[in-house]
């Protein structure tokens, strides 16, 4: 928990909610990181990996890196693909879609998430539907995504966040009418 609180600082700003890529990494609290690190170094030297340290070894490869695009995508589909192995749900899944879409490109992300949009247990989602959103407007599908990113903003328990989900719709809209 310590490494995901690390970055509370940046998650917000005087807009709102603020998405991974955009945050500044320089907020980040980065004594909470040295700390998380220590603690899952230490469970690590015990050679018994569970599905929390795979979680925690997750959001470290995250803390670890200088910025958004230095982040070792193809290292998290794979601790996804672990974590998957050894407690299966669909949000791990759906996260190691997203993994896959930064290391490989948003089609081969949407490949893996698609069959995840009709699994009931994520209809009400909102995560499932911002990521699909975000990899159909990487993909180039601005009409698609805008009508994702109101799905999701549909399913959002805040009003922060569907703030931040609307005005992304809009900005998809936008670009749709401005090629």
């Amino acid at each position: 928990m310590l490494l995901h609180h690390a970055r509370t600082p940046a998650r917000i700003d005087g807009a709102g909610i603020v998405a991974l890529d955009a945050q500044d990494r320089g907020r980040w609290d980065r004594t909470r990181i040295d700390e998380g690190l220590a603690i899952l170094d230490a469970a690590f030297a015990r050679r018994a990996p569970g599905p929390y340290q795979v979680q925690a070894a997750i959001v470290a490869l995250h803390a670890r890196a200088p910025s958004f695009e230095a982040t070792d995508w193809p290292q998290i589909a794979r601790l996804y693909g672990v974590l998957g192995a050894m407690a299966p749900s669909p949000v791990v899944e759906l996260n190691r879609a997203v993994a896959i879409a930064m290391a490989d490109g948003p089609a081969s992300g949407l490949a893996l998430l698609r069959p995840l949009l009709g699994d009931a247990a994520l209809a009400g989602y909102a995560p499932l539907h911002a990521a699909h959103a975000d990899l159909l407007r990487r993909n180039g599908d601005a009409r698609g995504a805008a009508d994702a990113y109101r799905r999701a903003a549909a399913a959002s328990g805040t009003s922060a966040q569907r703030e931040a989900l609307l005005r992304r719709a809009a900005a998809c809209d936008d670009s749709n009418l401005n090629p």
